[in-house]
């Protein structure tokens, strides 16, 4: 532990005049906290994501000494995800730092929630939706001392479905299970992962979903609701969803959809609906696979979905008028 000493203010001023359309509360979204105090940081790093290298947690620790923060650095084990991540929030940190993937980020901001400590989701696994969404591809190194020297705090939009949070995007459906898969391959558990991929391949199409979302009733087989950071039809400052179902009658209007992915954008494909939405509900005959953020779940036979405006705070880049990112060397 290093001795305390005052770190650089952290303003809460985010994106005040990306959008003049934009109600007040959007555009003033960290006003009731003019100015974030950072002194005291607990970092969470998971060894297991793709972009965590074995000495990260000592090197995270070095840096967070270098620049006079009071800190701590532990490290995710499996099975004591949850257990550690809530004794350091519990702990009374100013920020909770996160080096992994999306997963990992989704847990940490989904424990922390609006009344926490505030969250910096740095890049160290394998999409990152998350974290380049607010650091874009810096280093995850470049993108903490950019954020602790000339950060501020932000309200981060999110969803949740059956109870449980996410930040970048919810699938419901069978494609989801192959989520279990790729976490087989990343323990090197080669005998689970060709079971959960047998079992994701034989399962393809088989649930189909009913939904209903704002006076809206219809079927699909994949109902994928995506947040408005990661969205590439929403603008970062809108307040809902996009919700794209995905209803494939045969084998080549599967061909179709993977080829217009491959070479535009999959959501013009006739097969795919797409909305914006704010709040949703999905039933089936079975259970029903979901994959938010990466991470598989096994959800009941109906669900709902809801928008939340407000569902934490990450320390973000500061932002000029123009809602451009400052440049950080």
């Amino acid at each position: 532990m290093f001795p305390e000493r005052e770190a650089p203010a952290v303003v809460a001023a985010c994106n005040r005049s990306r959008r003049r359309d934009v109600d007040a509360s959007v555009q003033t979204r960290s006003a009731d906290q003019p100015s974030v105090q950072i002194r005291r940081v607990h970092a969470l790093v998971n060894p297991a994501s793709g972009g965590v290298g074995p000495r990260s947690a000592a090197d995270l620790e070095d840096l967070l000494a270098e620049l006079g923060l009071d800190h701590r650095v532990s490290e995710l084990t499996p099975g004591r995800f949850e257990a550690v991540t809530r004794a350091a929030i519990d702990g009374g940190p100013d920020l909770m730092v996160v080096l992994g993937g999306d997963g990992t980020a989704r847990m940490v901001a989904e424990m922390c929630g609006p009344q926490g400590p505030m969250v910096a989701p740095l890049c160290g696994g394998t999409m990152n939706k998350l974290g380049r969404s607010l650091y874009g591809r810096k280093p995850w190194r470049q993108a903490l001392v950019c954020a602790l020297t000339r950060g501020e705090a932000c309200w981060m939009p999110g969803g949740e479905v059956d109870g449980r949070s996410f930040y970048c995007s919810a699938m419901l459906g069978t494609p989801a299970l192959w989520a279990r898969a790729r976490e087989a391959v990343r323990s090197h558990k080669l005998d689970l992962t060709w079971r959960h991929a047998l079992t994701a391949a034989r399962s393809a199409f088989q649930i189909r979903l009913d939904y209903e979302f704002d006076g809206e009733v219809g079927q699909g087989w994949v109902m994928d609701l995506i947040c408005p950071t990661v969205s590439r039809a929403l603008s970062r400052d809108d307040r809902i969803l996009e919700m794209a179902v995905l209803d494939l009658p045969d084998s080549r209007s599967g061909f179709r959809l993977a080829l217009a992915n491959l070479i535009g954008d999959w959501r013009a494909d006739p097969g795919v609906t797409v909305r914006p939405c704010l709040s949703a509900r999905a039933w089936a005959r079975d259970p029903i696979p979901a994959m938010l953020d990466g991470e598989f779940f096994s959800l009941g036979r109906e669900v709902t979905a809801r928008f939340l405006p407000r569902a934490f705070r990450a320390l973000a880049l500061a932002t000029d008028a123009n809602g451009h990112s400052s440049t950080c060397g």
